[in-house]
């Protein structure tokens, strides 16, 4: 299926990353040198470290950080092992150069009780770290609140109704409330179904020109307006999940000015693609929220520079083709992420300068981490050795047949892109990546 390897190995002894461009955010290090590792835990940094019997991996023009976390996938087991498990997703994640994800509760069933967050954690691989989310409502059906306490003690980092909206503002006060408690974000799905109706993309004279239904930007920004107002009455976390639009970027820039407790998040298609993808009804195209304009598209990049959007997460969404290729507005929506993420960022950010280096990794990396209370972020003598190293001149076509993933439904196909992972650390654990 693929020429791709992703593949872990344990070094027989130490293993040193010589010469390599090593940035760490958190301790303002952005510097050429060696990376010396040993028994799962960074051992030493500096330059011309070479102790002897030690395996060495040369790291000339490679960046070596902290390893990357997504903070926001869809790994579908359990229920639709057929476009995606845990095993696939986390090698899919391993060949993006990520070492860490957060999946959804929207399996089938959801992830809404112990048991469930308990499974999840038993069909981790060593390739990368799965850290599951819980519903935030029992089955999703948005009526009652799941058992939060015991999914957080069984180690959901985060509850979420992701793919559906929790409508019921009492429900999300609570949800607040007890999260607040429990020191976990609630993580909000940021949309008004009652303006988004059946819509299919973005409103506008394009949907109108196509025949679809279209889905205005007020429908996410409203809601994301109500949840930042209620985490400032409650003193909860929200995270709010894939910003698409110009005004929701504007709510949580205020609402942070406010001192409210909000985060949020982007995914690289709505920096990279507009509505225009839609053209030719691309069903590989269709995502929720939708791709929106190009002034939205600014938004978002302005948002990624000035810090109002802490993250860059996939919202990697497998679907199966029988699926996917069917008329344009009875497709599912999402598109898989983990292995065009960082060339996609690189590329479209790095390159033209909208972010330095050491900004992509905060937001790819460290802030993940950080909002999810997760250990690491940072390459530190004596913490566990989970880092990235990737190329970033490395100029590669995005070709779904290569992937890991079990699911091919990505917009990207043929494009060209720069910068790509070659090796993960995860716990000392050496995934190489060919």
């Amino acid at each position: 299926m693929t020429n791709q390897k992703a593949e872990g190995r344990r070094p027989s002894g130490r293993l040193v990353i010589r010469n390599c461009r090593i940035i760490d955010p958190l301790n303002k290090r952005d510097e050429a040198g060696d990376i010396l590792m040993e028994d799962g835990r960074i051992s030493a940094l500096g330059k011309d470290i070479a102790p002897n019997g030690a395996e060495a991996v040369k790291g000339d023009g490679l960046v070596a950080c902290p390893g990357l976390c997504d903070m926001h996938v869809h790994l579908r087991q359990p229920g639709r092992e057929d476009e995606e498990t845990v095993e696939s997703g986390s090698r899919a994640a391993a060949a993006g150069g990520f070492t860490a994800v957060a999946c959804m509760p929207n399996t089938q069933p959801v992830l809404d009780n112990r048991g469930m967050i308990e499974l999840i954690r038993s069909l981790e691989t060593p390739l990368c770290r799965v850290h599951p989310v819980g519903a935030i409502s029992k089955g999703l059906e948005g009526l009652e609140l799941a058992e939060i306490g015991d999914m957080a003690g069984a180690g959901a980092v985060a509850v979420s109704d992701d793919g559906r909206p929790l409508t019921d503002s009492n429900l999300m006060r609570r949800a607040l409330d007890y999260c607040r408690m429990f020191g976990i974000p609630v993580v909000s799905h940021c949309e008004d179904k009652f303006l988004s109706a059946d819509g299919s993309m973005n409103e506008g004279p394009l949907a109108t020109r196509l025949g679809l239904r279209g889905i205005p930007s007020a429908a996410e920004a409203s809601m994301a307006y109500r949840d930042c107002r209620l985490a400032a009455l409650t003193g909860g976390r929200v995270h709010i999940a894939h910003v698409s639009c110009a005004e929701t970027v504007e709510v949580v820039r205020q609402a942070k000015k406010q001192g409210v407790a909000v985060t949020a998040e982007t995914c690289p298609h709505y920096f990279c693609l507009t509505e225009e993808a839609v053209v030719g009804y691309n069903e590989a195209a269709r995502v929720n929220p939708p791709l929106r304009t190009k002034r939205d598209v600014e938004a978002i990049i302005g948002g990624l520079s000035d810090g109002t959007i802490d993250c860059i997460a996939t919202d990697h969404a497998p679907h199966s083709l029988e699926e996917k290729e069917v008329e344009f507005d009875a497709s599912p929506t999402g598109m898989i992420g983990l292995e065009t993420a960082l060339g996609l960022c690189w590329t479209h950010l790095v390159e033209k300068k909208v972010l330095t280096a050491r900004q992509l990794v905060e937001k790819m990396s460290v802030n993940p981490r950080r909002i999810l209370n997760l250990a690491g972020g940072s390459l530190e003598v004596g913490k566990e050795s989970d880092l990235t190293l990737f190329d970033p001149n490395a100029e590669w076509t995005v070709d779904p047949e290569k992937f890991k993933s079990l699911s091919r439904n990505t917009p990207f196909a043929g494009w060209k892109l720069k910068g790509r992972a070659a090796m993960t650390v995860v716990g000392g654990l050496v995934v190489k990546v060919d």
